[in-house]
C-alpha cells in the first residue's frame, strides 16, 4: 500500500485548483458514498482530486487510486479498503471503477462493512447504478459531469468569473443579461473556438491535436468502456464504429431503421440498442417525440452528435453551420433536462418551443405558439422573442 499512497500524494500535489467545474458546488460531499460519472475526458478525476486537496486531510486518512492499477491484479478492492481503514483511513477515492470486474459488488460490501469510511468513485457515463450487481442504487448518490459549457470555457481560458444563469431568468431577462456580459467580453471572439475545441478541458494540452485526441478518446470509449458494461463482441463493436461513422457524416441524421440495419447488416433491435449505447457514451444525442414514452426499442426522430467538437473530430467534411448551431443548443440546454422533437419549431424544452438560426432568422414559423423563441447566432444582444444563441452557453 505504500506505493499507492506515494502515487496518491503525487496526484494530489499536481492537481490544479484555480478553475473548478460547476458540479463541485452541486455535489453533497457529506454523503458516505458518492459516484461521479461522465464521458472520457470530462474532468471527473480532476474534480475528485480538487475536492480532496482542498477539503480532506492530507496524509494517511485520504487515499486516491485508479482501479486500472496493476495493484489490483494481485489484490482485491475489499482487501485494500480493509487495510486502509485499519491504518486510520477515512476517505477512499476510487477512479475508473468500471475497469475493475466486480466493482459494484465490492463497493457495496465495503459500504456495508466499513460504516466510518467515505467513498467517492468515478466511472464511465455508461454506468447505470440501477443495473449494478451490488445494488448501489440504494446506497450511492450519483452525479454526472457534463463537458465544459461556453461559460466555463470562458472562465477557463480568459480568467473570467462568470456565474451560471437560470433558464427562467435567461428567458425573461435575456436582453439586460446580454448587455451586461457584452461589456465584459465579446462573445464572438471566442464562440467559434469553443465550437471547435472547447468542450473537454484537455484541449489546452494541444489545441491543434485536440480533434485527433478526441477521436481517439471516442474510439477507446467504444472499444474499452462499452464492453466493461455490456456483453458485446468485437464484431459488434466494429458495427457500432460503422454506425457512428454513418451518423457523423450525415448529422442531423434522420434514421431509416430498415435501410440502416440492412446497410450495417444487423437486426433492427440491435441497431436501436447500438444507438442507445452511443447515447449513453455521450457521443450522440437522440431527439425523441416524447421522452416519457422512450422505450428500449424506440428509435429517435433525429440524431445529433453530442456536442459540436465531435463534428470536427469525426466527420471528413466541414460541418454545416446550421447543424453546429443546433448541436450547441441541445448540448447546453439538454444539460438541464430532456429536449424533445416537435413538429413545429426545431426543439421543445419544458413548455417552450425554439427555432435555431442565424441573425436574420424570424419567429414567423412559431409565433402562433405560446412561449416560442428564436435562438439566433451572430447577434450579441437579443430583443423580445429573439435570444442570442451564445447566451444559452451560460446555463451551467
Amino acid at each position: 500500500m505504500e506505493n499507492l499512497f506515494e502515487k496518491s500524494y503525487q496526484k494530489l500535489l499536481r492537481v490544479p485548483t484555480k478553475f473548478k467545474r460547476y458540479l463541485a458546488d452541486e455535489i453533497d460531499w457529506s454523503s458516505r458514498l458518492i459516484g461521479i460519472k461522465g464521458a472520457r475526458g470530462a474532468g471527473k478525476t480532476t474534480l475528485m482530486l480538487q475536492y480532496a486537496k482542498l477539503h480532506l486531510p492530507q496524509g494517511k486518512e485520504t487515499l486516491y487510486t485508479s482501479l486500472d492499477s496493476l495493484y489490483f491484479t494481485d489484490n482485491t478492492l475489499v482487501n485494500l479498503a480493509d487495510q486502509f481503514v485499519m491504518q486510520g483511513g477515512k476517505f477512499l477515492l476510487l477512479d475508473e471503477v468500471h475497469r475493475y470486474a466486480n466493482w459494484s459488488q465490492e463497493i457495496k460490501n465495503i459500504y456495508d462493512d466499513q460504516p466510518d469510511l467515505k467513498i467517492i468513485f468515478t466511472g464511465s457515463s455508461i454506468m447505470h447504478l440501477n443495473k449494478a450487481k451490488g445494488d448501489l442504487s440504494r446506497r450511492a448518490v450519483m452525479y454526472e459531469l457534463a463537458g465544459l459549457s461556453f461559460r466555463e470555457y470562458l472562465n477557463y481560458t480568459q480568467d473570467t468569473t462568470f456565474e451560471a444563469i437560470g433558464f427562467s431568468e435567461l428567458i425573461s431577462n435575456h436582453t439586460a443579461i446580454a448587455m451586461d456580459l457584452v461589456t465584459k467580453m465579446r462573445p464572438y471572439e471566442h464562440f467559434g473556438n469553443y465550437l471547435k475545441y472547447g468542450h473537454y478541458p484537455y484541449f489546452l494540452e494541444n489545441i491543434n491535436l485536440y480533434p485527433q485526441k478526441l477521436a481517439e478518446t471516442i474510439s477507446l470509449a467504444i472499444g474499452i468502456d462499452l464492453p466493461a458494461f455490456h456483453d458485446i463482441s468485437y464484431k459488434s463493436i466494429e458495427k457500432i464504429r460503422l454506425l457512428l461513422h454513418i451518423i457523423a457524416e450525415s448529422v442531423p441524421f434522420k434514421p431509416n431503421i430498415s435501410k440502416l440495419s440492412e446497410r450495417i447488416d444487423i437486426s433492427r433491435n440491435n441497431l436501436v440498442q447500438y444507438i442507445k449505447y452511443l447515447e449513453d457514451m455521450r457521443i450522440i444525442r437522440g431527439l425523441y417525440p416524447d421522452t416519457k414514452g422512450i422505450g428500449l426499442l424506440q428509435k429517435p426522430e433525429k440524431i445529433y452528435l453530442h456536442h459540436p467538437n465531435l463534428q470536427y473530430a469525426l466527420a471528413d467534411e466541414q460541418s454545416d453551420v446550421g447543424n453546429m448551431r443546433e448541436s450547441f443548443f441541445i448540448n447546453q440546454v439538454g444539460k438541464l433536462g430532456p429536449i424533445t422533437y416537435t413538429a413545429e419549431g426545431d426543439f421543445a424544452f419544458k413548455n417552450y418551443t425554439f427555432e435555431i438560426g442565424g441573425k436574420n432568422k424570424t419567429n414567423k414559423q412559431v409565433k402562433h405558439l405560446e412561449n416560442s423563441f428564436v435562438a439566433a447566432d451572430e447577434i450579441e444582444i437579443g430583443h423580445q422573442h429573439k435570444i442570442p444563441l451564445w447566451l444559452f452557453g451560460f446555463l451551467y
